[in-house]
């Protein structure tokens, strides 16, 4: 079964939301926004300076009492009374103060219900609060009104001085909507009172962009190139655009941009980023120390992380050494997250088959943030030069676990004694503790991998779906259930649903286009295998997706290919079993 590919460099993609889920989240990101404490519930609502006194100043005794009322609620905890009061209030006396207090009681208690028609009440009450108006926009955008934005952003970039600033914001405003082409539509609307305003032809770019409508993007950028010439943030899009068509076509970019203007570091960064992931490990490591000159000369306080950043880029281009130099004058020059570094440096010494040093570097994390991580990378480089029973050793050294931090250490205990092929030790272990410490989705998805490997099928089934109840965008579990069942040539139907499922949720993953591509050959449809197999196998050259790749290639009768992409495999992965049985399997 393929195992999850849980690397740190994977990154989430947007996943969209029910509504009522969406105006939790709205209510959450509006309590931080409207300056309060997350959406936990309490009593400490920040007070918006009100006194119990109604708008012309009179002290009605229904008005002290009411209000009183609603403070008292507010600091028992009871929210909903509090804020409804409020509300009643603001609708009668016609006090934005009032709206917005009611709005911020709803945000922070994640009451839909009082935050929405408080903060229209705010917004209505009070045009000209940007707060106000900023929050009913986000509102509208949760509850998938996202024309009806219009006039409160247009209210936005009514002020000259913070126009501007209003376009470079919008994105992220509207960014939660999973409406692009809705997006761009509505930013082109409101770019057209103001043609030349850089920043607006700006936020239209990032909005076709988004939208995947290059073309558009493009020409927006170039009339933002005539009205800020050298706008280093346009440029850094303009790349990132013109990568999608071409990644030639990217770097060519940012070489130009570089001979006009040597300085601008930022876009020198990119360029190494694109050269690297392009691995042109050479041309990026000439760019390395320039980098650094330029963060020098300019006096950059993040001096610090811009040093961090070339020494991953210089990890990553297998330049180990240079790496581990890099780390090292990242400490020197006060990286707040020494830690970090100390983790980093000992990467670096076990590439360069330094075990001793990277251990003494693993060593010098200290109990905190890090410490778990450093203990597990020592006991993975314990396994592989000493025993794996040393390093199960070493884990259950580890004092003080919290339960989630307990199920980590069992988790890599079980992956260590499973890559030894000690199969069953790897599965009681995990059915231990499934049946002693908390279920999560994760522990859940090991322990049906460990059943697998001991041919536990039913078993491996029913938690995997146990997986995907607790955790319905588990892309992993959809994935491991359905190559599964792909890989035993059953349920083919099913197993091709699963996937897909995964790979809606998890796109461009190679190991679930792998597995879509295995599901396709086992179903014969070969030329779709071959497809989704040649996709995975640009992203990664796994060996096992090599193997698969082969297999296919050669039922379709192209051998020579075959042959070749496995030996090219063997190359890279010498001794790899599952590439020297498919090559003994075909031997002819």
């Amino acid at each position: 079964m393929r195992p999850f590919n849980k690397s740190i460099e994977t990154q989430p993609k947007f996943k969209r939301k029910s509504l009522s889920y969406a105006l939790i989240v709205s209510a959450c990101m509006l309590a931080s926004s409207l300056s309060l404490n997350g959406c936990a519930t309490g009593p400490n609502i920040k007070n918006t300076h009100l006194r119990a006194t109604s708008p012309d100043g009179s002290t009605t005794p229904e008005f002290i009492y009411k209000y009183l009322v609603a403070e008292i609620a507010g600091q028992r905890g009871d929210l909903a009374t509090s804020g409804s009061i409020f509300y009643d209030l603001a609708k009668k006396e016609r006090d934005p103060r009032l709206a917005e207090r009611a709005a911020k009681i709803g945000a922070y208690g994640n009451m839909p219900s009082l935050a929405i028609p408080a903060i229209k009440l705010w917004a209505e009450l009070d045009p000209t609060s940007t707060e106000a108006q900023q929050s009913m926009t986000e509102i509208l955008i949760a509850t998938g009104k996202l024309s009806d934005t219009e006039p409160y952003l247009a209210k936005l970039l009514a002020k000259k001085e913070t126009r501007a600033s209003g376009f470079l914001y919008i994105n992220a405003l509207l960014a939660r909507s999973p409406d692009k082409i809705g997006i761009l539509h509505l930013v082109q609307s409101l770019a057209k009172a103001y043609p030349e305003l850089a920043e607006a032809q700006f936020a239209i770019a990032q909005s076709a962009w988004g939208a995947d409508q290059d073309e558009i993007a493009l020409q927006a950028l170039d009339k933002t190139e005539v009205l800020r010439p050298n706008w280093n943030m346009a440029a850094l899009l303009k790349g990132q655009v013109l990568f999608g068509k071409s990644p030639q076509a990217a770097l060519d970019f940012y070489k130009d941009f570089l001979s006009k203007h040597p300085d601008a570091n930022e876009i020198r960064i990119n360029l190494a980023k694109l050269l690297v992931n392009q691995k042109q490990f050479d041309a990026a490591k000439k760019e390395f120390p320039l980098i650094l000159k330029y963060a020098s000369d300019n006096n950059a306080k993040n001096s610090p992380e811009i040093t961090t950043i070339v020494g991953l880029l210089a990890y990553q281009s297998g330049d180990y050494a240079g790496a581990e130099n890099y780390f090292q004058q990242a400490i020197a020059l006060g990286f707040k997250d020494v830690d970090q570094l100390y983790i980093y440096i000992a990467q670096s010494s076990e590439k360069q088959n330094q075990n001793d040093a990277a251990i003494s570097w693993y060593n010098k994390v200290q109990p905190g943030q890090r410490y778990l991580e450093a203990q597990i990378n020592m006991a993975n480089l314990i396994a592989r030069t000493q025993s794996v029973d040393k390093a199960i050793e070493k884990l259950d050294a580890i004092e003080d676990l919290s339960t989630e931090q307990q199920i980590i250490v069992i988790q890599t205990q079980a992956a260590l004694l499973a890559k030894a092929k000690r199969d069953q030790e790897s599965f009681d272990l995990l059915d231990k503790a499934v049946r002693g410490l908390e279920n999560t989705p994760e522990l859940v998805y090991d322990y049906a991998l460990a059943a697998e490997r001991l041919h536990k099928f039913e078993l491996m089934e029913s938690e995997l779906r146990k997986a995907i109840a607790e955790k319905p965008d588990f892309s992993a579990a959809y994935n491991a259930l359905g190559y599964s069942f792909a890989d035993r040539n059953i349920k083919l139907n099913e197993a091709q649903q699963l996937i897909e499922k995964a790979l809606s949720i998890s796109p461009n993953d190679h190991f679930m286009l792998d597995s879509l591509g295995w599901v396709h050959y086992r179903k014969g449809n070969l030329d779709k295998a071959i497809h989704y197999l040649e996709q995975a196998y640009k992203v990664s050259q796994d060996p096992e997706i090599a193997a698969h790749l082969g297999e296919v290639l050669w039922q379709k009768g192209q051998h020579d290919a075959a042959i070749k992409l496995w030996h090219d495999a063997l190359i890279i992965n010498p001794g790899n079993e599952v590439l020297l049985d498919i090559i003994n399997k075909f031997k002819s």
